[in-house]
This record gives structure tokens, C-alpha cells and sequence, in this order.
């Protein structure tokens, strides 16, 4: 890197700010249109409306402290983190260092939303896509409080527990172990973010100064991002037919798929997404439920909205299909040996 070479201008967001607002009111017109279609109610656009403003403020306000949260660790592993203090503590051996990345989330508390700009602060750092995919993946999952309140929630004996921690752990080093025989991971970022990477973070103004400038940098790239994904959250809630989800509870496989596409569009935040599904364990079957804790904490809507400043249209759809594949394949499995 250069070291006199000249801060890194602010990101800019995926698409920018039309693409996101027309994002918005194109989902929000669908899941209305859903809504009309699927409810023998007739739909009362006051109540609507209340309704979609209260589901969406309540996934932002529930995810926004994470992701400052998150800002300000990554801010401490770009700045302030002395150089090679980190990568000593690693394993060289690729595999051995995903897999010791992955149970990073442990020291860090945070919900998957919170661990995007982290995963960006890595990658700044210099880690490759495959380890700070790795870490984004399994942390909102091996972390703590998220293991408390799944515990709280399930207890040992149903199985609930040990199949999520087990199976964020697998699906996330899966994909890191494929995501690296990418022969140019950089590709899998967006043309922004890749140039960020390569700006020599430590040069230009004191540290505190330098801080400030990420933060309103990396603030000023994710908040959008979480507000229309959180917006977007709450059409799909509104549009959502419930009764079609709970029909399809009993069956092996489409009691997974339903609670899959559930984890999606309800976007809660990992460390309490637990007590939320418990209301539904009595209806779905136990394979299920785990899908839904292993799919919505690596993947809902909210995350497809952060991650689109980071990594390609084309990346994340990979991503979304691998995960769920993987959740899918868990879910399942545990149904049919249940």
C-alpha cells in the first residue's frame, strides 16, 4: 500500500439512492397487492399502513444498536488494532483459520446485522472474502447471547440448540471452503468497496480523526441500507399469508421451506429470534424450527440490503442459495430421523 496516498472517499451506496427507493415501493406495491389477494378480509389501508410503519420501525430500532455496535468494532480492528496483533492469534493452515474466524463471534457478541461492518472492517484489514464470510456467517449464530437465549427458549433436551450451533458452524465454514476456490474473490465485491480495500487505512490524520471518518463513512453507506431493507421487511410481513404457513406445518419438507421463507422476510435479530419461533413449535415440526434459526440469523432480508454495499448482486444470490441450501439440508435431515 502507499502510505501518503490520500484518504478513501466515502462509499457509495449500492445502486444509490433511487435504486433503493424504488426498491422500496416496489416491494411494499407487491406485498400489498399479496395481501389483497390472499386475505378474505377486505384490506383497510389505514390500518395498513399502521400496520407497515410499526413492522418496519421495529426492525430498524431493533437492529440499529448492532450495527453501530459493529461500526465502532470494526472502526477498532481498521484503526486502532496494532498491525499482525490479530493474525498471530490465527492459524496459517486456511481451513484451521476459517474455522477459528468463524468461533470469533463468541468474543463478540453481535447480531448478523451488527456483523456486516465488521466483516468489512476484516477485509479492509487485509483478510480474504472466504474468512470475513466465514466469521459474517457463523457469528450471528456462535455467539453468546444468541446461544443463551436459544437455550432459554429450547432448553438441551429437544435438540434445538445443539443442531444450531452445530449447523452454523457447518453451513458457515462450507461456504468459506467454496467461496475460496473462487480464483478472484475480490470479484464478489462491488467496485466501491474493493477500492476501499485497497486504500492504506492507517495513513492521513490522527486515529481519533481517521475513526470519525469511517464511522460517518461506514454510517453513511449501512443506515440507508438497513432502513429500506427494514421498510421492505415489513411489507413482506404485511403482505405474508400466514394461515398458508402454519398449514404446512406438520409436513417434513414443506413445514422447512415455509419456516425458510419466514426466517427471510420477518428479519429478526438473531439473539431473540428464539423466542419469537417458540410460539410456532407446538404447529411445526423441530427440523423446521432449526432451519429457521440457522437461515434467518445468516440471511433475511434485512441482511440482503446490507450486504448489497459490500458484495455483487450475483454474490449474494449465491449466498442466499447456499445457505438456505444448507438449512434446508439440516432441516430436513433432523425431520426425517426425528
Amino acid at each position: 500500500m502507499d502510505s501518503t496516498s490520500a484518504p478513501a472517499p466515502p462509499l457509495r451506496r449500492a445502486g444509490g439512492p433511487r435504486a433503493w427507493a424504488l426498491t422500496g415501493i416496489g416491494a411494499l406495491a407487491l406485498f400489498l397487492a399479496v395481501r389483497v389477494l390472499t386475505s378474505e378480509a377486505p384490506l383497510d389501508p389505514p390500518a395498513a399502513l399502521s400496520d407497515f410503519l410499526t413492522l418496519s420501525i421495529s426492525v430498524f430500532v431493533e437492529s440499529l444498536p448492532f450495527v453501530v455496535l459493529g461500526t465502532l468494532l470494526s472502526i477498532v480492528v481498521q484503526i486502532w488494532l496494532p498491525d499482525g496483533m490479530l493474525e498471530r492469534f490465527l492459524p496459517r493452515i486456511p481451513v484451521l483459520r476459517r474455522a477459528a474466524l468463524s468461533l470469533l463471534g463468541i468474543l463478540l457478541p453481535v447480531c448478523e446485522c451488527g456483523n456486516v461492518p465488521l466483516a468489512r472492517g476484516l477485509m479492509v484489514r487485509g483478510f480474504t472474502v472466504a474468512e470475513a464470510l466465514t466469521f459474517l456467517l457463523a457469528a450471528p449464530i456462535l455467539n453468546p447471547v444468541t446461544i443463551l437465549t436459544t437455550y432459554h427458549a429450547f432448553g438441551w433436551d429437544s435438540g434445538i440448540l445443539v443442531a444450531r450451533i452445530v449447523g452454523g458452524f457447518v453451513i458457515a465454514n462450507l461456504i468459506g471452503w467454496w467461496i475460496s476456490t473462487h480464483p478472484r474473490q475480490q470479484d464478489l465485491l462491488t467496485p466501491g468497496f474493493e477500492a476501499s480495500c485497497r486504500h492504506d487505512h492507517g495513513a492521513g490524520g490522527t486515529r481519533m480523526q481517521r475513526s470519525a471518518q469511517a464511522f460517518l463513512s461506514e454510517t453513511g453507506a449501512l443506515l440507508p441500507a438497513l432502513a429500506i431493507g427494514s421498510a421492505i421487511a415489513g411489507a413482506i410481513q404485511l403482505g405474508a399469508p400466514r394461515d398458508l404457513l402454519i398449514a404446512l406445518g406438520s409436513h417434513p419438507l414443506w413445514s422447512v421451506l415455509a419456516l425458510l421463507a419466514l426466517a427471510f422476510v420477518v428479519a429478526i435479530c438473531s439473539n431473540v429470534d428464539s423466542f419469537f419461533i417458540l410460539s410456532l413449535s407446538s404447529t411445526f415440526t423441530p427440523g423446521s424450527i432449526v432451519a429457521f434459526l440457522l437461515f434467518g440469523a445468516m440471511m433475511d432480508i434485512k441482511m440482503v440490503a446490507l450486504l448489497r454495499t459490500t458484495f455483487t448482486g450475483r454474490a449474494i444470490a449465491m449466498l442466499i442459495a447456499a445457505v438456505a441450501l444448507g438449512s434446508l439440508c439440516i432441516g430436513w435431515g433432523l425431520n426425517l430421523v426425528a
